[in-house]
């Protein structure tokens, strides 16, 4: 918190845009020229500026129809994109996926359904984030702080994989250009989703990482299936050509995410807690009792602590519960995680996205 205050003073002057539906490429001058025509296929929320005119909000969101992928920005560089705002009229945030592409690579850097991007993987459950990088306002407004920064260029996709146009995207992306130093990293993100076997207890965060870089987030949005406790398990790193034993290892899911005592309250109140902190969370506790399923939200931003790798990088979670004998019960949970990282380019393409029929919630 110092360090951002304290650079606040010597950011003046710096070239600072903004890319909307309003001012779709971000040039100076270039916001609300927008004339009202509702008759006009890409102004239909224009009706209500009709007595207004041109200069009012006239363009202030776009759609998307099913099976579309649109660009919400395409910035030259060089530069930083500061601030990610979106929300979307959609039912279903999973059949939309965004992705980012930096300096015109043709495998993105980002891929990850749009909730899931901002720490809000349940449909069903929509609640508030309140974190240092990713804050999610009352009714899904997304706000994302993580700083993305692109040196000759930056394209930024939402596409729509669902079976109904989606009516309303509103969305900015504030940016600064500027030089970006020799030794800064590109932002990464990636989606996964497993369901935990008895035999195969583990979820794996992310794999094949390949180069040097830092681990700086995890989100899982976790369907516990069985009654009773479900983070036992632990967290590993396995960083820098560790095999089978891993160099980091944390204690335990609640531990990893910054609780303890399997989230609970008390005693007497058995069951799991929401909290939301800058930088560990757990923002959505849906339990309705101690028999499964129940849905769980969970984020830790390694904003001061971030876990370096200089050669490659993975990263697991275990889906561990107890048998009444207080051995372990490996559980077959739910589980989709979305890691953030930094690393130099280029990075090795991701496995492929599952398609919609393996993404919705089961």
């Amino acid at each position: 918190m110092q360090s951002m205050l304290g650079a606040l003073p010597f950011q003046n002057g710096v070239v600072t845009r903004m890319i909307n539906a309003e001012n779709p490429t971000g040039e100076k001058g270039g916001g609300a020229k927008e004339i009202p025509n509702p008759d006009d296929p890409n102004l239909p929320h224009s009706f209500a500026a009709k007595d207004l005119g041109k200069g009012w909000k006239v363009r202030p969101f776009i759609d998307l129809d099913t099976g579309e992928t649109k660009t919400l920005a395409a910035i030259e560089g060089p530069g930083c994109i500061n601030h990610f705002w979106i929300t979307t009229s959609a039912k279903q945030w999973r059949t939309l996926v965004i992705r980012i592409y930096w300096d015109g690579e043709e495998s993105p850097s980002v891929e990850a359904p749009l909730g899931d991007f901002f720490a809000m993987g349940f449909d069903s459950h929509p609640h508030t984030v309140n974190s240092m990088p990713v804050v999610v306002a009352p009714q899904k407004g997304c706000n994302s702080y993580w700083q993305m920064p692109f040196r000759k260029h930056a394209r930024i996709t939402l596409s729509n994989d669902g079976t109904e146009k989606v009516g309303i995207i509103a969305y900015k992306l504030l940016y600064k250009l500027h030089e970006v130093p020799a030794d800064a990293a590109y932002f990464h993100a990636q989606w996964r989703r497993s369901l935990s076997t008895r035999d195969h207890p583990e979820h794996t965060i992310l794999d094949g990482v390949k180069g040097g870089g830092a681990y700086v987030g995890t989100y899982l949005a976790w369907t516990a299936h069985s009654q009773g406790w479900w983070g036992e398990g632990e967290v590993k790193f396995f960083l820098d050509g560790d095999d089978e034993y891993p160099t980091i290892c944390d204690n335990g899911t609640e531990d990893y995410f910054g609780g303890a005592w399997g989230f609970h309250k008390s005693e007497k109140e058995p069951f799991e807690q929401v909290f939301n902190t800058p930088f560990v969370g757990m923002p959505l506790a849906h339990t309705g009792g101690t028999d499964g399923p129940r849905y769980f939200g969970l984020y830790r931003w390694h904003v001061l602590d971030s876990i370096g790798f200089a050669e490659n990088l993975k990263v697991t979670v275990q889906t561990l519960g107890w048998w009444p004998d207080r051995t372990y019960q490996p559980l077959t949970d739910d589980v989709a995680s979305t890691a953030f990282w930094y690393q130099s380019e280029p990075h090795t393409p991701f496995p492929e996205l599952p398609p919609l029929v393996e993404r919705w919630q089961r």
